[in-house]
This record gives structure tokens, sequence and C-alpha cells, in this order.
């Protein structure tokens, strides 16, 4: 099949478990590197579109011209039934990218905290897989409206989106695939430390504690909920262990 697209913002923001599982079923992926002048390709070449995290906001686009074009090229990709997969920063393009307002939220969600499924989930082939309610990985400080046209999967008591999905295309805000040596990298991005700034009571040591103790159960769902959108959405070749799930 063809090679999954990942469009990748930043240095320590990469797919993480979602890469593992797609090199441990023997997947090829193409990595663009938005931040560091990389062009967009042609999405048709690709069978599926990964978009992660940054600390840019999706309506940055006189600080990062780059953000106008991959807004264009994920709305034209979704519209067109292309399996979509983004991730925090790779959520809010989505949305934004479908006609949503994108905007700053009262204060930066950090933390490890839980998200709680909607009714729609149960209903949903990748997220049927998840429990009603589980610790997620946030750090954000933005939210967004949900498209016109899209089911809400997720939401957290501070942030009202958490999870949506738009036809072939699934927006998660919070992050499972990111462990505590990945989220240790994530304190020295000027952004991500004034963050921590605002919120004195939480610190990045304590915080990476936090991830530690989660993430035998958080990197494994990553990896189910992913393998299924995987199986279901982009139509991978389902393994024994994926028919036994």
């Amino acid at each position: 099949m063809q090679p999954l697209l990942v469009l990748q913002h930043l240095d320590c923001e990469p797919p993480a478990a979602y890469e593992d599982e797609l090199l441990d079923r023997g997947l090829a992926l193409a990595r663009v590197r938005l931040d560091e002048g990389d062009e967009l390709p042609d999405w048709r070449a690709y069978s599926a579109i990964i978009a992660m995290g940054g600390p840019m906001g999706a309506y940055d686009d006189a600080l990062h011209p780059w953000l106008g074009p991959e807004k264009r090229l994920i709305a034209d990709a979704v519209r067109a039934g292309k399996p979509f997969w983004g991730v925090c920063l790779g959520a809010q393009l989505l949305a934004a990218s479908l006609g949503a307002s994108v905007a700053p939220g009262p204060a930066p969600e950090v933390g490890v905290l839980p998200v709680e499924l909607t009714a729609d989930a149960a209903r949903d082939p990748v997220f049927a897989a998840a429990p009603a309610s589980f610790p997620a990985f946030q750090w954000h400080g933005d939210t967004f409206e949900l498209p016109p046209g899209a089911v809400q999967l997720a939401r957290s008591r501070m942030y009202e989106q958490q999870a949506f999905v738009f036809a072939n295309a699934y927006a998660l805000q919070f992050h499972l695939e990111v462990d505590s040596q990945l989220a240790a990298e994530w304190g020295d991005v000027p952004a991500y430390a004034q963050d921590l700034r605002r919120l004195p009571d939480t610190s990045l040591p304590a915080l990476i504690e936090q991830i530690a103790r989660v993430q035998p159960t958080a990197v494994p769902l990553a990896r189910e909920l992913f393998a299924r959108w995987l199986v279901h959405v982009v139509g991978v070749r389902a393994t024994t262990d994926d028919a036994a799930a």
C-alpha cells in the first residue's frame, strides 16, 4: 500500500507510539517537517495522513505561512475521504480546516487528566475499544468548536472538545502516545515552558512522574485505537492480534 504521510511541526512531537505501531506492521511513512521548511506533497500519493502537535496555534498563519497551505491540504484530503489522524495541533487544524473556530481556551490544560467518552464513542469503530473514562496526558492552551457534520467522541472537565470524527478523519486533543522520556523534552520548548510558568502548581518533574505512572496503560491504549483506525478506516490488513481484539 502507499505510505502514510506524517505532518510534523516540532522535533519532540513525533507520532511516538503511533509510529511504533506503523513500524511493527511494516508500514512505510513519509515525514514532512513543516517547521523546518519542508514542502507539502500531493496528498493523493498517500494512503492516509497523520498530523501531530506543536506549540503554534492553528490560527497563526502570519507567524507560520505554511499553516494556510497545510489547512487547505487537510480540507481537500478529508473532504475527499482520505483517512486522517490528528493529535493536539493536528486536531485543531482539522477543526479549522472544516470551518470550525479555533481559539485560546480559558487556561492551559496541562497534566494527566480524565477524558470522558460520549455515548457516540461506544458506537464508533475506533473508540468503541476505549474505556468510558481514562487518564490522558494533556498539554495545550487552545480549544475548538465541533465542526459542522462532526460527531463528538470525548470531552474533559476543562475542555468540552477532546475528540471527534468527521467521515474518515479523527481528531484527538490529548496525548496517549507520549511517554515520560519524550515529555521531558517538551520542557525545553519556550512556549511550553511559558505554560508551566502560568501554572505554579505544575512542575515538569511532577508532570513527568504522572506520565510515567499512566504510560503502562496509556501507550497500549494509544496503539490499540490507532490500530483500529488503521484496520477499520485506512484498510490495513488485520493481524491475528487485531482479530482477537
